[in-house]
């Protein structure tokens, strides 16, 4: 184990364990700030509008659509939380066209039989959080999450620790996923 560092000198030693054993998870940092967070009617920097216009494994799109694309979750609450979104800018889901709504609900059934094949989840919490004060982290981007769970997998970290572990690289996930999308 590395010497003890104070409190006071964290920032001079990243990634350096100190003397209570914390886990860092500095890259949350963006989302607890709201750093580069869209309005309802900007969507110049929304991370929704952007990602579709980068390569697929550069953005972690696991696919694509005619009217939405299935995205991991770069904070996600399990391995394997994807995210569906329509292209367009739209923040509510009663805004959605029918067509990107029937979309969403056909791109979420298959997400589940991808992450089901590949994973063999015991369940999923899917879910839609419409504004900011429901939860939504980018409010102004409609989006549904597909998070799959596993017995066991809430422990201490997020009760005491208020931090999550996840035991794959972001990446591999993506190519894991983009790779059985088809067979779903």
């Amino acid at each position: 184990m590395a010497d003890f560092i104070p409190v006071d000198e964290f920032e001079d030693h990243p990634g350096i364990p100190d003397g209570l054993q914390r886990l860092w998870t500095p890259h949350r940092l963006a989302y607890i700030s709201g750093e580069n967070r869209p309005t309802e009617h900007n969507d110049v920097r929304c991370p929704f509008c952007v990602s579709p216009t980068h390569d697929d494994a550069e953005a972690l799109i696991v696919a694509r659509g005619e009217h939405v694309f299935a995205v991991l979750n770069l904070y996600p609450y399990n391995p394997g939380h994807l995210l569906i979104c329509p292209y367009r800018h739209v923040a509510a889901y009663i805004d959605a066209t029918e067509e990107e709504a029937a979309e969403m609900t056909a791109f979420t059934r298959k997400a589940i039989r991808m992450i089901s094949a590949v994973s063999q989840p015991a369940g999923f919490n899917l879910g839609m959080n419409q504004g900011s004060i429901a939860g939504a982290g980018i409010a102004a981007h409609l989006h549904q999450h597909v998070v799959p769970r596993w017995a066991g997998d809430s422990n201490f970290l997020p009760i005491i620790g208020q931090t999550k572990a996840v035991p794959f690289l972001l990446g591999q996930t993506r190519e894991i996923f983009a790779g059985a999308w088809d067979e779903a």
